[in-house]
């Protein structure tokens, strides 16, 4: 037998390397050995180990929500919103094409119209590749000359100084509703009515427009939509106790409003968890026929819609309609009230999901072949800028989240519009992108967004420079060990800890993602048992059979482990091979309940 250093030392190091990433113990306590339970190790590398904070983390009830008046200029807005609802004036919701402005566009269209059904509300979101993110002057002036009274953006705005100031001068009121990445503090705010955003912490001023310093910071689009929202359901009772029809609208509302909040991928901690957590539970059975339609379409009826199922089925396919062709159908899907048109626009997005994935793969195998052909997986060059003009701007997005988790580093794909170049950009953890495009905005006509993802356009002449410069900002700020992705880890575990119902008290967390991943533990020195073996009909996946060492005592028989995607990996592993593993654990009913963890990393650390 041939062990590790790490293998002898049950405390071993904090970081160490598999064969995709480098792996991190998530806290350096959360150690087996030290009379903790496998539940409790897994507690406190999350900083839930005080009793109180695991407390409200697992029972996130929505008394838990801040008052929605917290936020600097909501109360302001909200009273805007409601006189202009009871004149019978105009009032556009500007909204963005992805999930998070979609859902909170259909968030603030159906309370408006459930205080007041008479009030005259719409919507435009801008066509992704003709008019790119965000307010744009050109748009703005075109709601102005339709007769709006009132413009409330939702999921965009908080950059939008020159749309903002076209709003004023053609007397319309412009509120924006944002939580992107504001201003940096030698810019000018926009000049609307009211800007509401969970981090802002000056503002306009004036009695009763509300607000402090928010207690949380991470809200969603969709998110700072439906706080507007519940402040119009209290402020049009005059009560803090709204009407039943109103109270039960906003507890629907919730199931919109996870959807923006898990599909924009933000912290899953805080409000966002309470949202989400709720919303889940209002998705499947809603009374909204569009999400119900939805979800049939999405191969979701008849169960529980979970965090994944949101991620990888539902929000793909009201992304699609923005990426190839116009989110107004994501909008009319989440606000009608016709059962049948809801079914045909499910189906359609199904449609052009389908079509999304096509063009999504061409355009990633392109990159990918480039990518290696100008040697931007180096060391030396730790950013991927490219751009063709045969990509299509839409889809580009998804393409750089597959380029960052295969390459470890920041990305940014672009298409070409004419003499401009119109993209997206992924980041890694610790790599703000928002930051990294303000180091080169010299180079840019526009661009938005936050750390993780943003947007952006420039001058097809600009390009060259523009690679240099982003590059040259990944060069400075990131070290070459950064381009190797991380995958942290809970606690370690020895497979007799891997219990049907220690599994079952994991489920406590969800709903995962940011801020909340999915329970991964470390499982040292296990032996592969058996030769590995192909699953699925193609052989994509891999099967092992492990058995501990003799190192463990009361050690369990064996366990078998699943590799989603891992089957082309088999040459590399061998009955006798030892192997620390990082898994997440799960549990299987097929051929009876049993424990059945999915490897998300592995590295052969010796023979038998």
């Amino acid at each position: 037998m041939s062990l590790n250093a790490e293998m002898l030392d049950p405390a071993g190091s904090d970081t160490s390397r598999g064969l995709l990433k480098r792996w991190r113990r998530r806290h350096p306590g959360s150690r087996a050995g030290d009379g903790r339970s496998i539940v409790e190790r897994v507690l406190l590398a999350r900083g839930l180990h005080e009793t109180e904070a695991a407390g409200e983390f697992l029972d996130p009830r929505l008394g838990r929500l801040h008052d929605p008046s917290l936020m600097l200029d909501l109360d302001r807005a909200a009273e805007r919103v409601l006189a202009e609802a009871r004149r019978g004036g105009s009032i556009v919701i500007y909204g963005d094409y992805d999930v998070d402005g979609v859902t909170a566009t259909a968030i603030l269209m159906r309370m408006i119209r459930a205080i007041h059904p008479e009030a005259r509300v719409g919507w435009y979101i801008p066509h992704r590749v003709e008019e790119g993110y965000g307010l744009n002057s050109e748009a703005i002036d075109q709601i102005c000359s339709g007769g709006a009274g009132l413009i409330v953006s939702v999921d965009c705005g908080v950059t939008a100084v020159e749309p903002a100031r076209v709003a004023r001068r053609r007397g319309v009121d412009l509120i924006i509703t944002d939580h992107h990445n504001a201003p940096s503090s030698d810019e000018p705010m926009p000049p609307a009515y009211a800007v509401v955003h969970p981090r802002r912490t000056g503002g306009s001023g004036g009695a009763g427009c509300g607000g402090g310093e928010y207690p949380f910071s991470d809200l969603s689009g969709a998110g700072v939509a439906y706080k507007l929202a519940w402040r119009l359901a209290t402020m049009a009772s005059g009560s803090p106790r709204v009407p039943e029809h109103l109270r039960a609208l906003l507890i629907d509302l919730l199931g919109l409003a996870a959807l923006g909040t898990i599909a924009d991928v933000v912290p899953l901690v805080g409000e966002n968890r309470v949202i989400a957590y709720h919303g889940l539970g209002r998705i499947a059975s809603s009374p909204f026929v569009g999400l119900r339609a939805l979800v049939e379409s999405s191969g979701l009826g008849g169960s529980g819609v979970d965090a994944r199922g949101v991620g990888f089925k539902i929000a793909p396919r009201l992304n699609a309609c923005g990426r190839l062709g116009h989110a107004n159908e994501a909008a009319e899907l989440l606000t009608t009230q016709d059962p049948d048109r809801a079914r045909a626009i499910a189906e359609s997005l199904t449609r052009l999901n389908n079509e999304r994935r096509r063009v999504e793969q061409a355009i990633f195998e392109t990159a990918c072949e480039r990518v290696e052909s100008e040697g931007m997986h180096t060391d030396d060059r730790r950013a991927i800028v490219l751009a063709d003009g045969a990509w299509h701007t839409g889809v580009v997005g998804i393409v750089c989240s597959r380029l960052v988790e295969k390459y470890g580093r920041p990305c940014i794909l672009l298409g070409r519009d004419g003499s401009m170049l119109h993209g997206s950009g992924r980041s890694v953890e610790g790599f703000s992108l928002h930051a990294a495009l303000e180091a080169c905005r010299d180079h840019l006509t526009t661009f938005g967004g936050h750390d993780m993802a943003a947007g952006m356009r420039l001058d097809a002449s600009s390009l060259d420079d523009f690679a240099r410069a982003f590059i040259g900002v990944a060069n400075e700020r990131l070290a070459p060990g950064d381009l190797c992705g991380i995958v942290e880890y809970d606690t370690d575990a020895g497979m007799n800890e891997l219990t049907i119902d220690a599994v079952r008290d994991f489920a406590r967390l969800e709903p995962f993602g940011r801020g909340n991943p999915p329970v991964r533990l470390l499982v040292r020195g296990a032996v592969i048992s058996e030769p590995p073996r192909l699953m699925g009909s193609t052989g994509r996946h891999l099967e092992l059979r492990l058995r501990e060492t003799v190192l463990r005592s009361e050690a369990r028989a064996w366990m078998r482990l699943v590799g989603w995607g891992w089957g082309p990996r088999i040459a590399s592993l061998r009955a006798g091979d030892i192997i620390d593993a990082i898994v997440t654990p799960a549990i299987s009913d097929y051929g009876g309940l049993r424990v059945e963890p999915v490897i998300e990393d592995l590295a052969v650390v010796g023979r038998t």
